[in-house]
């Protein structure tokens, strides 16, 4: 790999994801989850003060279903996680694995002026920012 090659997390990061209300049922996010085949979805905010949520399958298993819980009765604000980790669109993608490493992320949302413009995981800095890097891909 060069050490003068900088590959940006906008460069590799996907800005197709979905948003929720946290108003919504657990079962209304299995529901979008579904339509959009996406196992996560990131939750809006409820003012202006608030952070941005998210849930995802794993969360929903652990919160509701291994919890024998309806989820038609749980609303997404009570399990989502929140705050977030997000990383700048400007970040070097090298600095984010780091952070994705320190934390044990799979995925995290990319913030400019407060809002999400995009999400990258270790998928998209290893096959798409990796190969770039070396140039071998």
């Amino acid at each position: 790999m060069s050490n003068t090659t900088i590959i940006k997390v906008r460069e590799i990061m996907k800005t197709d994801f979905y948003m929720i209300d946290g108003k919504s049922t657990v079962l209304e996010a299995v529901r979008e989850m579904k339509k959009h085949q996406t196992s996560v979805l990131f939750v809006n905010k409820f003012h202006e003060n608030d952070e941005y949520g998210v849930i995802n399958a794993g969360i929903i298993a652990r919160q509701v279903l291994a919890k024998d819980r309806a989820p038609e009765r749980v609303n997404v604000y009570e399990v989502n996680e929140k705050p977030l980790i997000s990383v700048s669109p400007d970040m070097d993608i090298r600095y984010c694995s780091r952070l994705f490493a320190r934390y044990d992320l799979m995925r995290a949302p990319v913030m400019e002026n407060g809002q999400i413009i995009g999400v990258v995981s270790p998928i998209q800095l290893v096959l798409d920012g990796l190969c770039e890097l070396s140039g071998y891909c």
